[in-house]
């Protein structure tokens, strides 16, 4: 928090004294194209040299402020982004608001756990960690927690992850450039829409033309300037009108490649300042050392290629204004030369391109998991076996308050599966969400939300939340049924970490029961790791017929001066207390 106080502090005076520069530049570009005007007035007047000259040097002032003006404007853009990065930071630790994206648009129904844990949506996982500001960016945090990696990923994302939190100015810095970008799921879709177009390249002819009839034009034209013969004019216009002629046959071509391209050269140009930013740091994790080692094509930095990319589309979009696109390709077929840089660039770059945004998408939601780890140097990185063992100390969810959550410790060995009992309200639900939303976590190579912990990473399959699938004219049983079948099926291919709660609601007590049971059963007999928390004290039982693999673990509640406490402290056992018939008493029910 105080770093975060320290820098709005810091920003809120630098951007004052940027803007305080920004307006006397805008205020100086403004009276220096005046005074040109007013000299320029002059010299009509008196036809003294003198005012054109000053005139001449006015608007050359003006000029040079221009361009000062457009650096201060980037500036202000970016300090005021940093400025409320920090801001944003501050309100998110004083539990003030969610000012970031929430990731609704990834939410996937029949994901084994992303609706069922709150992946995505209005406080979620997703909205808690991101800290993205590109469309590649989301993406890639999302699919990064839909995903389980490799052991070995995992702990160089978790090297990475470790380092990138200690460079917190680098990574506002990374975040600032990537708000001003102003990128959206339209900007990136058209991006790849033109990478993935292909068409053959231009005929020779019509390369031939675009070089000999420049020639000729520009020829024709020095060759009136020295014999001063008119018929030579004619010879320039019909060359001037030939050339308009060749650019009608190729403007299809040149539309089909800008098509649904609007404003993307400044998309791509702000793609260029991400990848330089990530090009001029010095890295020491092993990750990010390779995924800066791919920025580099054909012995140059892959940001100057993307600046020329931005600059052939933008020179492109000549061809929407009529004047211009009459007078350049009338005279040297402008568009056809920048079409035929861009084909090039395609030819050379296109198979880099993709991989270069996946790499800004790559270093953003690690960015986002960073900032995880920097806000809670409490969390831990889990320690990652291959033997089946999953254990945690202070175990607790990484979204709850850190002033009044609960933490747990619990293992799943030697005991691989555990019954959960406890009365409404108790903590059952929210200790399962801890679990799985750790294992995610833990999954994906970022800190988990524990004292210590020690995982082998598994698929996370639960069954914990469904909802009647009005579309699709499913029951809130028969969903259930189906979630069930996905985890069975799932299991048959691998091992996984499984979380239900409460299952087969839709059915009789004694239905429930049983089916309870044999599910409990099944998921044991294919090696999965996990809880399931249920009211039923027989299913309990169940421990007896497998005690090496199964235990028995509660969240009890007491009455302390005729109210209910409840301490979240995961206990060994079978619940004992209800609480039920105490509050419909208390309530007046019965």
């Amino acid at each position: 928090m105080e770093a975060y106080l320290s820098k709005v502090e810091l920003y809120s005076k630098i951007f004052t004294q940027i803007n305080k520069r920004y307006n006397s530049i805008s205020l100086l570009r403004l009276l220096s194209i005046f005074f040109c005007l007013f000299m320029l007035f002059y010299y009509i007047k008196t036809n003294e040299n003198l005012y054109v000259i000053i005139a001449f040097l006015s608007f050359v002032v003006f000029l040079f402020l221009m361009r000062i003006h457009s650096k201060l404007s980037f500036k202000k853009e970016l300090t005021k982004a940093i400025l409320k990065i920090n801001e944003d930071e501050i309100s998110y630790l004083k539990r003030e608001k969610l000012p970031f994206e929430n990731g609704i648009e990834f939410n996937d129904f029949h994901h084994p756990y992303a609706y069922d844990l709150d992946v995505f949506g209005e406080h979620s996982l997703f909205q808690n960690l991101n800290r993205t500001a590109t469309f590649i960016g989301k993406k890639t945090l999302a699919d990064k927690l839909l995903n389980l990696f490799p052991n070995e990923t995992i702990l160089e994302n978790q090297e990475a992850i470790n380092e990138l939190k200690t460079k917190i100015e680098w990574r506002q810095d990374f975040e600032a450039l990537a708000i001003v970008s102003t990128d959206s799921k339209n900007s990136y879709d058209s991006l790849i829409n033109w990478i993935s177009f292909k068409k053959e390249s231009l005929s020779k002819v019509l390369i031939a033309l675009s070089i000999i009839l420049p020639i000729l034009f520009f020829g024709f034209v020095i060759a009136y300037f020295v014999t001063s013969k008119t018929i030579i004019l004619s010879y320039v216009t019909y060359i001037f009108i030939f050339n308009l002629i060749v650019l009608g046959r190729a403007l299809k071509r040149i539309q089909s490649e800008i098509a649904k391209a609007d404003n993307i050269d400044k998309t791509i140009k702000q793609y260029s300042l991400l990848v330089q930013k990530i090009e001029l740091e010095k890295f020491e994790s092993k990750k990010l050392i390779e995924l800066q080692k791919q920025l580099v094509s054909k012995n140059a930095p892959a940001s100057s290629h993307l600046k020329q990319l931005s600059e052939l589309f933008s020179r492109m979009e000549t061809i929407n204004n009529f004047v211009t696109a009459t007078l350049f390709n009338g005279s040297f077929l402008f568009n056809l030369h920048v079409l035929r840089a861009l084909l090039k660039w395609k030819d050379n770059y296109v198979h880099e391109l993709e991989k270069w945004i996946n790499i800004i998408g790559e270093f953003e939601a690690l960015n986002s998991l960073a900032n995880l780890s920097y806000n809670n140097p409490d969390f831990v990185f889990p320690e990652i076996n291959s033997e089946y063992k999953i254990g945690f100390e202070n175990l607790s969810h990484p979204l709850l308050n850190p002033s009044n959550r609960v933490g747990n410790d619990t293992h799943f060995y030697p005991q691989s599966f555990m019954i959960l009992t406890g009365s409404n309200m108790s903590g059952k639900s929210t200790f399962l969400r801890s679990l799985g939303i750790n294992m995610v976590l833990g999954g994906i190579g970022s800190v988990v939300c524990a004292s210590k912990a020690n995982i082998h990473p598994l698929p996370v399959l639960v069954s914990m939340r469904l909802s009647d699938s009005l579309a699709d004219s499913e029951s809130y049983f028969f969903a259930e049924i189906k979630r069930l079948k996905q985890i069975m099926d799932a299991l048959e291919v691998r091992p996984a970490f499984v979380l239900l709660d409460e299952i087969l609601r839709g059915t009789n007590s004694d239905d429930k029961r049983n089916g309870t049971i044999e599910v409990v059963k099944k998921v044991i007999a294919k090696n999965a790791i996990g809880a399931i928390a249920t009211h039923d004290i027989e299913v309990c039982l169940t421990t007896n017929e497998y005690p090496n693999i199964l235990t028995n673990q509660c969240f009890e509640v007491e009455i302390q001066n005729n109210e209910l406490h409840f301490d979240y402290k995961l206990r060994s056992g079978i619940c004992k207390n209800k609480s039920a018939t105490f509050l419909m008493q208390k309530m007046g029910v019965i």
